[in-house]
């Protein structure tokens, strides 16, 4: 089942690379981590995490691919560089 949320006619799309932290579930072997190669991997439990700096449709593109290999998304989240709080960059209009 697919879904799309509607966009947002007043915020800014920025389409520069951000650091993304990508959570799927169960440990992930050489020919899946193969899929993913700008990404670093780490497992973290049961799960494995990958880390890495995506554009938009770069991120898109991660996210395809991990469906297609029938990965168990767990969680996406747009990581703070070097200690940069996500909330100081408001990309709004005033």
């Amino acid at each position: 089942m697919r879904f799309h949320l509607p966009a947002r006619d007043h915020m800014v799309m920025d389409w520069a690379p951000a650091l993304y932290m990508v959570r799927v579930d169960g440990h992930l072997g050489a020919m899946a981590l193969s899929a993913f190669p700008g990404m670093t991997p780490q497992k973290k439990g049961t799960h494995t995490v990958l880390t890495g700096w995506l554009d938009q449709s770069a991120l898109y593109g991660v996210l395809a691919e991990m469906e297609a290999l029938g990965l168990i998304l767990l969680e996406v989240r747009q990581m703070e560089p070097h200690g940069k709080s996500l909330e100081s960059r408001d990309t709004r209009s005033p």
